[in-house]
């Protein structure tokens, strides 16, 4: 006993190409292409002016629709990706002005280091010259 193939009608095959489309399984048009009215038309291996409002009008109603929600998540994703964006670039600069903040301390606390030697090398001098002792060369840099 043979089946014969159930034949769909002309708007099954339009939302199964709506369907396929929403899903990205496309058998017609490339992969990715976006859903319009047009392209559920070619999916479905129809003319475009075949999916007419006045033949089709809840399935023209859903497709548009879905574009139009499609294109405020797009929207919305658009300025997440803006907002981060911004944010990392304010995190870049705010690294960059905490960098030279810890150079200049670094630069400031070694030279406050360098001047607290050269004094204690002074105060040794000085200490030593009113000993009567002659100063003993003092080497700059690490005490010991």
């Amino acid at each position: 006993m043979s089946r014969a193939p159930i034949e769909l009608t002309a708007e099954q095959r339009f939302r199964q190409a709506f369907q396929r489309l929403k899903e990205g399984k496309t058998e017609v048009v490339e992969r990715g292409a976006p859903v319009s009215q047009n392209n559920v038309a070619k999916e479905a291996g129809c003319d475009p002016s075949a999916l007419r409002k006045e033949r089709f009008p809840s399935l023209v109603r859903e497709i548009q629709a879905y574009v139009e929600i499609q294109g405020q998540q797009q929207s919305s994703k658009r300025q997440e990706k803006l907002q981060q964006r911004r944010s990392r670039a304010d995190l870049a600069t705010q690294l960059e002005e905490i960098a030279a903040q810890r150079d200049s301390a670094q630069s400031q606390l070694l030279s406050a280091h360098r001047r607290i030697v050269e004094l204690t090398a002074e105060l040794k001098a000085a200490r030593n010259e009113s000993s009567g002792q002659s100063a003993a060369p003092i080497q700059l840099g690490r005490e010991r």
